[in-house]
Order: structure tokens, then C-alpha cells, then sequence
């Protein structure tokens, strides 16, 4: 029985439960360190969810900030190079684990069932290896061609839209798990929390201009196809396919603009 997620643990005042969800999300989605959060109920986690596109921002202005400092000393793609490292260890790779795992199960497995087992296998196969290492080469490739000085608005918003990206998926699928065993994470988003969610998610936006819009249209293609591919295999989504939407979406925002602005 799924416990609903949107009812937030008693006794607690609103303010206080919003605090503790978002610094749930930073302790989640990074490794950032957090204090320590008495009293915790794994359906916290579904709370913290809607905070995942605002973490985004923050993962994207780390970034841009290694990129900047890199960028006045050393030439443009190992900079962009090393705002990927930042990113990898402010994260812990979790998001590229995910698409890692989620490729291998779906590349692998025929069944749902047998899908699930090979998502849950620590062990990489060989569809992981290739997809991790295509969507690393992928994003390395776009970044280098940008214009340097657009480099940083591009990285904060890729990180912002993509897990908004992620976001969506939570709201218009079931959280599915193998053999009554899954990863901790949200399984059910009110729709409510998108809207707090898609603030953060698309605020980055705005900094980009207009007529790159378009770019965003890859990234419609992808979520919808991702999208209807886990629906098909699996009958709805896992932690990781959560993880794999955030890194396609990343490289279609960075492939879409990056269309737009050789227009």
C-alpha cells in the first residue's frame, strides 16, 4: 500500500516541514552536507521532490562558477571539462548512475520484470557503458561550442529544465519497484508541488534569448519519447529512469539551443 506523500508528518508548523524538504532534497540529489534531520519517515522524500529543479540551480551555478574561475586560465573546452568534474562530485554522479542502470535494463532486459532486476544490478553491463559514455561525450561537445560567455546562463538552465523534466514524469506516472524492493524516492507528486517546481525549473529561462526558445522543442521530443518507452517496458517509472530523463533532457536542451543559435 503507497502511503499518500502529500500529507506532511504531523505536529510539524508549515515553514519548518518546507525547510526540512528542501535541505532533504540538497542531502538527496547531492552531497552537499546537510544537519541532521530528527524524526525523518522515508515519505519526506516525497515532499522534497518539488525542490529537485530549485537543487538543479544550484548544481548549474556550480558549475558556471568553475567554469568562469577555469575559463580565465586555461582554454575553453577543458574549463567546460572541468564544470563537468564539479558537477559529478557535487552530485555524486546519482543522475548518471540512474540513466547508467536505466539504459542497461532497458537494453537488456525483455520482460518487465527482468528490466527491473537488471536496473537494480549494481554491476554495469554494456548499454550502460556506451550510453554513459555518449550522453559525457554528448554534453563535453555542445558546451565547447558555445560561446563562451553564454556558457554559464546555458549550464544553470540545463540543470534547472532538465530536472523539472524529471519532475513531470513523477506527475503523470506510476512509481513501479522489483520484488517489493526499490530505491527511496518520491512516488507521487500532487500537482500542487509541480507548480512550485516548474518556478525554479523554468525561471532559468529567462536569461536565454527568446528566439532560442525553439530549443526547447528536442527536449519536448525526448521527454515524450523516454517517456512513453518506460511507460510501454515498465508500466511507469523508477528512481533511475527519473535519473536517466534528467541527463537525455540535459543534452537535448544543450543540443536545441545550441541549433538555435547557429541559426
Amino acid at each position: 500500500m503507497t502511503i499518500p506523500s502529500h500529507t506532511p508528518p504531523p505536529n510539524r508548523p508549515f515553514l519548518q516541514q518546507e525547510w526540512r524538504s528542501f535541505l532533504l532534497a540538497i542531502g538527496f540529489f547531492t552531497r552537499i552536507p546537510v544537519p541532521d534531520l530528527p524524526d525523518f519517515q522515508e515519505r519526506e522524500l516525497n515532499l522534497a521532490a518539488k525542490y529537485f529543479p530549485l537543487v538543479g540551480i544550484m548544481v548549474g551555478a556550480f558549475a558556471a562558477m568553475v567554469y568562469m574561475l577555469a575559463s580565465t586560465v586555461l582554454p575553453q573546452d577543458i574549463a567546460v571539462l572541468l564544470s563537468m568534474v564539479a558537477t559529478l562530485l557535487l552530485t555524486g554522479a546519482f543522475h548518471e548512475d540512474g540513466l547508467t542502470d536505466a539504459v542497461d535494463g532497458l537494453g537488456g532486459g525483455w520482460e518487465k520484470e527482468q528490466v527491473l532486476h537488471i536496473m537494480q544490478d549494481s554491476r554495469i553491463g554494456s548499454y550502460g557503458t556506451v550510453g554513459i559514455v555518449m550522453a559525457l561525450l554528448l554534453k563535453f561537445t555542445a558546451l565547447t561550442h558555445f560561446s563562451p560567455l553564454l556558457v554559464p546562463a546555458v549550464l544553470i538552465a540545463g540543470h534547472s529544465v532538465s530536472r523539472f523534466c524529471a519532475v513531470l514524469v513523477m506527475v503523470t506516472q506510476r512509481y513501479v519497484k522489483y520484488a517489493g524492493k526499490s530505491k527511496p524516492l518520491a512516488t507521487v507528486m500532487p500537482l500542487t508541488h509541480l507548480g512550485i517546481a516548474a518556478l525554479p525549473g523554468l525561471l532559468p529561462l529567462l536569461w536565454l534569448d527568446y528566439s532560442w526558445y525553439l530549443g526547447l522543442v528536442p527536449v519536448v521530443v525526448v521527454w515524450v519519447w523516454f517517456s512513453l518507452v518506460i511507460k510501454k517496458r515498465i508500466g511507469g517509472y523508477t528512481g533511475d529512469c527519473l535519473g536517466a530523463m534528467q541527463q537525455l533532457t540535459e543534452i537535448a536542451f544543450y543540443l536545441g539551443v545550441l541549433a538555435c543559435t547557429a541559426i
